[in-house]
């Protein structure tokens, strides 16, 4: 696992052991950042169930300003720090703690982001959990995007309000989502 283009283009990334985690494969990674593009500059990123901070760390290598990585299981948490100084990143800041705790920490704080990207566990439930949860708390900025990773046989994307789905790809067995609020056609 790699950083595939940017300031740290080719530093090679740890991934963590055992099957808790699921690194975004980088055919999937290339394809989500040639979307991302235009929405990089200077964007304030979170990463949510974090993994190995993979997507933040490239979103900050192609030129977003700063990163919120979060992660809940002490193992990735360590290989995101480490992570982290390898790239010798201070613009990233790891939370360790449960999602749903800190979420409602972030609003508290002001925090609200262009990007979150989204890639938890499979199949259960999770995704649709963080979704709702993020529009409640109104941490996506209006003109900002959630991008969000499934399998690509699961059902259980299922895009309500306050989303809009934009646009969505598979890649093999991985499916990626690009909502956010509701646009005009004018701003699409």
């Amino acid at each position: 696992m790699r950083i595939i283009s940017g300031l740290n283009r080719g530093r090679n990334l740890l991934s963590p052991k055992g099957h808790n985690t699921r690194p975004t494969a980088d055919k999937v990674k290339e394809a989500v950042f040639s979307v991302l593009t235009p929405y990089l500059e200077d964007a304030f990123v979170l990463d949510a169930f974090s993994g190995s901070g993979a997507l933040a760390l490239e979103a900050l290598s192609r030129g977003a300003a700063r990163a919120i990585l979060v992660e809940k299981d002490a193992a990735a948490a360590r290989v995101i720090g480490r992570n982290i100084e390898l790239c010798q990143e201070a613009r990233a800041q790891l939370w360790r703690g449960d999602l749903w705790g800190i979420l409602p920490k972030l609003a508290e704080q002001g925090f609200c982001f262009d990007i979150i990207f989204l890639d938890p566990p499979y199949n259960r439930g999770l995704l649709v959990k963080a979704m709702r949860i993020i529009g409640e708390l109104k941490l996506l900025k209006p003109d900002g995007l959630i991008v969000a990773e499934s399998t690509a046989r699961d059902s259980e994307i299922v895009i309500t309000a306050p989303w809009q789905l934009y646009r969505q790809g598979k890649y093999g067995d991985t499916a990626i989502y690009y909502c956010g609020y509701p646009r005009t056609d004018k701003e699409e």
